[in-house]
């Protein structure tokens, strides 16, 4: 008892790490292979879930094998109805061994017509026995029934006589196809009181090499004779000792996931899944880049800090004149500050679309990573990653312009010594005004006639008024020669800053819509396969 809950612990872990392949594989892998999967996981967790350690064993055969008079020799009745008229057996019975009956086991079964055969002490004791109809009946109803409750049972007992025990509907029908439950089958040759001794051995030899040949080597071969009771005690003991050890249900279920989880394995391959190294992911921001004209800001940027830069410290007399000019980012709605941003609501760019060359490498770069992200993996996993990758052209289109238009470019940063250098620009601009006021001002009262003697300044033998006038312009000169090798400095700076600021938020982007979806489904595809691998 202690072993089978051992092993039933182990088989409801097998379980769940099936169920969690089949969650991860479906979409992906075969939906024939997934459903199947699935069903088990469902049969097998009900199965589990009923109370009692009970074993099924059914009894299952063709037309006049005898397994209807094999039912009632084991269980020592006459329940099931034999005869010449066929088929006999027209839905299935149980009889069960035990001081009551297995009701909501034999519900989950479907089995309608049962019996109760008072255990005690004996040796069949917590033994569910089915009589299936047959299944090469004519009655498609009596061999839905047998395929149903075959996946069913914990135990088969296939009943055979010498005449068709190579029956192909038997050996392809149901035989091979259960190979991975060797273990639980038992093949028994009936009606073999109606064999020599020598015919008996042929026979059973026979048998024996065709189950072989099938991969069925665990499978047990047995002589008996419904008829005469031969053979007959034999079975009843193998089936006590079934009941016994109660070690069928694992194991048939233990088959059942080792097969399914074998089948699923197969849908998700064996090739290493492939890894996105960093250069063919840069290639491809790259071209997101130039599609996004991440290039066209950059160079924007470098513009309007020369024209900002200008103005702010450029001569007064012809600054004012940049003003008349847009500024190169505001023309794109780019180079907002944080401040102007709207949280809830990011502006768009007036950034040119996408050429056909830069819609062509972008094409290019994301094939490039779609080759190497689906080298080697299931056909269905790369349907679904270039389906991820892929996405909506326009949603990602608009992806990129928003990241570009919410970047901060910080042109609102870096540039408090203009105010010194405006400041600076005005004091020479007043000067030189003074001055050129100061001098003119003699020839303006003698144009007018007006008798004025005007004070005589010098410094160091110059009148103030030329050094205010000289001083002035050649000040303001100076000074916006020497800003403007600052400013286009700054410029250069700003523009590298903002060239890796709108790499990383297009970097970004291509994360979030390409690289993330297709690395996702990479670690999906390695989960399921390390979920299998714990299956079976």
């Amino acid at each position: 008892m202690k072993r089978d809950r051992r092993h039933g612990a182990s088989i409801a872990v097998r379980l769940q790490h099936l169920d969690e392949a089949i969650d991860l594989a479906r979409g992906r892998a075969s939906d024939e292979v997934v459903d199947a999967a699935d069903a088990l996981v469902d049969r097998a967790g009900h199965r589990l879930s009923i109370a009692g350690d009970h074993t099924v064993v059914a009894l299952a055969g063709a037309t006049g094998s005898g397994k209807s008079s094999t039912f009632n020799a084991v269980t020592g009745t006459q329940l099931a109805r034999t005869g010449v008229t066929r088929p006999t057996t027209s839905e299935a019975m149980s009889v069960s061994w035990g001081t009551e009956q297995p009701v909501e086991l034999l519900d989950w079964l479907g089995v309608s017509r049962r019996s109760l055969v008072p255990a005690g002490e004996s040796d069949l004791a917590d033994l569910v026995l089915l009589d299936l109809p047959d299944h090469d009946s004519t009655e498609v109803s009596h061999r839905l029934t047998v395929d149903r409750l075959v996946e069913l049972v914990d135990m088969l007992v296939w009943i055979v006589d010498p005449q068709k025990y190579a029956d192909a509907a038997l050996h392809d029908g149901y035989l091979k196809p259960l190979v991975d439950h060797a273990e639980v089958m038992v093949v028994v040759l009936n009606q073999v009181d109606r064999l020599t001794d020598e015919q008996r051995r042929a026979a059973l030899a026979d048998l024996r090499r065709l189950l072989d040949s099938q991969g069925l080597q665990r499978t047990r071969v047995m002589a008996m004779s419904a008829l005469t009771g031969e053979g007959v005690a034999e079975l009843r003991a193998l089936l006590a000792e079934v009941a016994h050890a109660k070690a069928a249900k694992v194991q048939r279920f233990s088959a059942d996931v080792t097969r399914q989880a074998a089948l699923l394995a197969e849908e998700l391959g064996d090739q290493p899944v492939p890894r996105l190294d960093r250069g063919v992911v840069d290639r491809l921001n790259e071209s997101m880049a130039e599609a996004a004209a991440v290039p066209v800001v950059v160079d924007g940027v470098l513009k309007a800090w020369r024209h900002r830069g200008t103005i702010a410290t450029g001569w007064p007399m012809v600054s004012w004149l940049k003003r008349l000019k847009p500024d190169p980012l505001r023309k794109l709605r780019l180079g907002l500050s944080p401040r102007e941003l709207s949280p809830t609501d990011v502006s768009r760019t007036s950034l040119p679309k996408a050429t056909s060359v830069q819609k062509a490498r972008l094409d290019a770069s994301l094939r490039g990573v779609l080759d190497v992200a689906t080298a080697g993996v299931p056909r269905g996993w790369s349907d679904q990653i270039r389906s991820v990758a892929r996405g909506n052209d326009k949603l990602l289109a608009d992806r990129l312009d928003g990241a570009v238009a919410s970047t901060d470019l910080e042109m609102d940063r870096g540039h408090g010594w203009w105010v010194l250098v405006t400041i600076l620009q005005w004091v020479f601009f007043l000067a030189l005004i003074v001055g050129v006021v100061w001098l003119a001002l003699p020839f303006v009262l003698a144009f007018a006639q007006v008798p004025m003697d005007l004070p005589v300044i010098s410094w160091q033998g110059w009148p103030v008024q030329t050094l205010l006038a000289a001083g002035g312009l050649a000040g303001g000169i100076v000074l916006a020669l020497l800003s403007r090798v600052f400013v286009e400095a700054g410029a250069r700076v700003k523009a590298r800053q903002a060239r890796k600021a709108l790499t990383d938020s297009i970097a970004e982007v291509t994360a979030v819509e390409v690289v993330g979806p297709i690395q996702a489904e990479l670690d999906r595809l390695v989960a399921a396969r390390e979920a299998t691998a714990k299956a079976r």
